[in-house]
């Protein structure tokens, strides 16, 4: 797509810089070869959607992390054959592995938590006067922790508020730690044992 828009001369150096960014963005190194806020929007919606991916679990880069993002297909899936099939009983399973209604849960809550903060941040930024674009990818970019945004974000941070910056601040937080392991610190419960 990069080399038929004219972006780059060549396919293989289209190739060669999306492949690199790409990695970037499943990663969460935050490198880039080329600003990309200036290629074909599918492109950068395209790595914008895989950010929210994020790397394996167990790695410390952001996004829902690739296992979470399975189980809510797979489980997404599972709904779609019980409405056809109501009384059918079939484990979730992952390579042979049978992941229980614990498991589930603790998936989908992890979603709902993380729609749930990433709205209320992007909201918060778009109250402060930023647009819908540059408050979604600050976001994105903070809790997912990959690098460049778009929009007044593209090249760096540096014109918005100290208040977005401390509210992105604590996206990348949640997004890095993780969004239960930061939450469970701040509960009052956890530390009275």
């Amino acid at each position: 797509k990069l080399s038929l828009s004219g972006t780059y001369p060549t396919y293989l150096e289209s190739l060669r810089h999306t492949t690199f960014l790409t990695m970037s963005v499943i990663t969460s190194t935050g490198y880039t070869t080329e600003s990309f806020s200036v290629w074909p929007a599918f492109i950068v919606t395209f790595l914008f959607f895989l950010s929210f991916i994020g790397g394996c679990s167990g790695s410390t880069a952001g996004g829902m992390k690739v296992i979470r993002v399975m189980l809510m297909a797979k489980q997404g899936y599972q709904e779609i054959i019980r409405l056809i099939h109501p009384k059918i009983i079939r484990p979730l399973k992952i390579k042979g592995r049978v992941y229980d209604e614990t498991v589930l849960s603790g998936v989908r809550g992890f979603f709902a938590l993380y729609v749930a903060v990433f709205s209320l941040a992007m909201l918060l930024l778009m109250l402060g006067g930023l647009d819908q674009v540059t408050a979604f990818s600050a976001v994105a970019t903070s809790m997912n922790n990959f690098g460049p945004g778009l929009g007044e974000v593209a090249a760096n941070f540096q014109n918005i508020t100290d208040w977005q910056k401390i509210i992105l601040a604590g996206c990348m937080l949640l997004g890095r730690l993780e969004l239960f392991t930061i939450l469970i610190l701040l509960t009052p419960g956890f530390w009275k044992r």
